[in-house]
């Protein structure tokens, strides 16, 4: 299963998931906060294939800027696949501006190394990319994008924090490192779902991506989010050309309430 050495991109598919829609609605509470934990069971092609966590740290400084990190670790299991992996996705969340600064990628397949980096502009309109592979030198490029960019955790983030309507759609710009492209989101309707975290009343949102290669999308992905104040993901079902993949929620821990999501939340006022 070689193709599991795109894997790796689970992380940030669970962190899952800006338009004219999406940024002119405030966000209706604290969906999210420093402290808030959870963990998935990732099968792909039918078989437990590993695991994801995504965490919102402590507030910390990054380039200046408060923010939050957002981190996704991914890792396979031993048994599957013919070498392991590791990744762990870093977003920096400003919870005051409701965007996405940056990010840090390290990710390790058969020992072998590499790591992204991406800064983003003020304006979330330009980011500079540095990528590097084990020893080779860091190669840097710069990126003219849409105004309110950000990457898929973020936009996964930000649309947890919408009110959520059945029928309504949003939609947010989106950077990898080297691929631009909207993300737009539908709800779709209510649902029950049970995982190993238990059962939830959750959100069916479908969810338009365009990557490219062996993570093209043979059809939409499918996300449950968590029909209370927190949308968290409970379920994320994806068809992708290196196969279908399917993450569900075993546990989780919300985060606390701060400051700058209170003033975000009281900013129509």
């Amino acid at each position: 299963m070689r193709s599991l050495s795109r894997w790796g991109f689970t992380a940030a598919v669970v962190g899952l998931m800006g338009s004219t829609l999406a940024h002119a609605q405030q966000p209706t509470g604290a969906a999210f906060g420093p402290g808030e934990q959870a963990q998935y069971r990732v099968r792909y092609l039918g078989l437990t294939a590993g695991t994801a966590t995504v965490t919102v740290g402590a507030p910390m400084t990054q380039w200046g800027q408060s923010v939050w990190p957002i981190v996704s670790m991914a890792k396979s299991d031993d048994l599957v696949g013919v070498y392991p992996i590791k990744s762990r996705f870093v977003s920096y969340w400003d919870a005051g501006a409701q965007r996405v600064t940056g990010s840090d990628l390290h990710s390790e397949e058969n020992r072998k190394r590499r790591r992204q980096r991406i800064q983003m502009s003020a304006d979330g309109a330009g980011a500079k990319v540095i990528k590097q592979k084990e020893s080779d030198a860091p190669r840097e490029s710069e990126h003219t994008l849409p105004e309110g960019t950000m990457d898929v955790a973020g936009a996964t983030f930000a649309l947890r924090g919408q009110e959520l309507v059945v029928g309504r759609s949003y939609s947010y710009p989106v950077f990898t490192g080297s691929k631009q492209f909207t993300m737009s989101a539908t709800v779709e309707g209510r649902e029950t779902v049970t995982t190993p975290a238990g059962a939830r009343d959750t959100f069916r949102v479908r969810v338009h991506t365009d990557f490219g290669g062996k993570l093209e999308s043979k059809r939409d992905m499918v996300a449950y989010l968590s029909a209370d104040a927190h949308h968290v993901p409970v379920r994320i079902e994806a068809d992708f050309a290196l196969g279908t993949v399917v993450a569900e929620l075993t546990d989780y821990k919300p985060g606390r309430v701060v400051a700058a999501v209170a003033r975000a939340d009281n900013s129509g006022d």
